[in-house]
């Protein structure tokens, strides 16, 4: 990581770059803000000091509003404080302090970019991948937890659950029940969070009535490709209506990833015998598609 200091106070300069080389970041130091509008270079982190004697630092927060700016301040006011963050300063320390502090703020603010980066690229991609589904079904913001949700094809359920999840605001925790440890994951979580559990047709039939009792009372939204899932326990289902079937609007599935849905939504409903037949493939070819999708198929 590059950080421009701009500081004159040429002793807490060199004292704050010393440190932070020490613990790895590349740093620059320069005396006036003129040296500072005059680089060249790209910084992720500028440490700006609001007190360099005659010069009017915002020329620099303009010139690098895009990168992590921290103010370096003797004092708190609306010349040093308020006016800065208006225009995108990320936060100030007050003279003298802590190095270990500074740190600590870069590293959170550092963090802090990249999520907020991510984020939206996820949220810029959920939307892009949705757009087109023929569902037009929705969840009440009122509606009380948990829900079981049948649907023929997975893609359909999650547009249901992430649509919801942005109306109350609240993203789920998401587990897929097809992995070794999803029991275990859901007793991690407290029992206010909001949880979004997939591939409820791969459980057997204990496991099933163990997971509706664990989740009983809870915030749970479970999903199962099987529209003719039947269970023994009291909870609520919605089916999701679609004459699409396993193919969703403009999306036309593989021959490897129908044979993998295929697999993991029917290996505790059918035989490995009537599967492989169902199929059209032996039943040694469908031990080894297992093996090339890593599918574990439970005892």
């Amino acid at each position: 990581m590059k950080i421009l200091i701009i500081e004159n106070e040429i002793y807490l300069a060199q004292s704050i770059s010393s440190r932070l080389t020490e613990v790895g970041y590349n740093c620059k130091i320069v005396a006036t803000i003129k040296d500072s509008l005059e680089e060249k270079d790209d910084y992720e982190v500028i440490l700006l000091s609001t007190n360099i004697s005659g010069q009017n630092f915002y020329p620099a927060i303009e010139k690098y509003k895009k990168s992590i700016i921290i103010l370096l301040i003797s004092y708190i006011s609306n010349d040093t404080v308020s006016k800065p963050f208006k225009m995108g300063v990320d936060d100030y320390i007050l003279k003298p302090f802590m190095i270990e502090e500074l740190i600590r703020k870069i590293d959170h603010l550092f963090e802090y970019k990249k999520l907020k980066k991510e984020n939206i690229f996820y949220k810029t991609y959920m939307d892009n991948l949705f757009k087109n589904s023929s569902i037009k079904q929705t969840l009440s913001k009122k509606i009380n937890l948990p829900v079981l949700i049948k649907s023929t094809y997975q893609k359909l359920t999650d547009k249901l659950v992430y649509e919801f999840a942005k109306s109350i605001d609240n993203m789920p925790i998401f587990i897929s029940l097809d992995s070794l440890d999803a029991f275990n994951k859901i007793q991690e979580q407290e029992a206010n969070t909001f949880i979004y559990l997939i591939n409820f047709q791969s459980l057997k039939k204990n496991e099933k009535t163990k997971l509706l009792s664990m989740i009983e009372n809870r915030k749970v939204i479970i999903s199962t490709t099987n529209s003719n899932e039947q269970i023994d326990i009291k909870i609520k289902t919605i089916a999701i209506d679609s004459y699409n079937k396993i193919y969703e609007s403009g999306d036309i599935l593989s021959i490897d990833d129908y044979v993998k849905y295929i697999v993991l939504s029917f290996q505790n409903s059918f035989t490995d015998t009537e599967l492989s037949k169902k199929l059209g493939i032996s039943r040694k070819s469908l031990w080894e598609k297992r093996k090339k999708y890593g599918i574990n198929k439970k005892k």
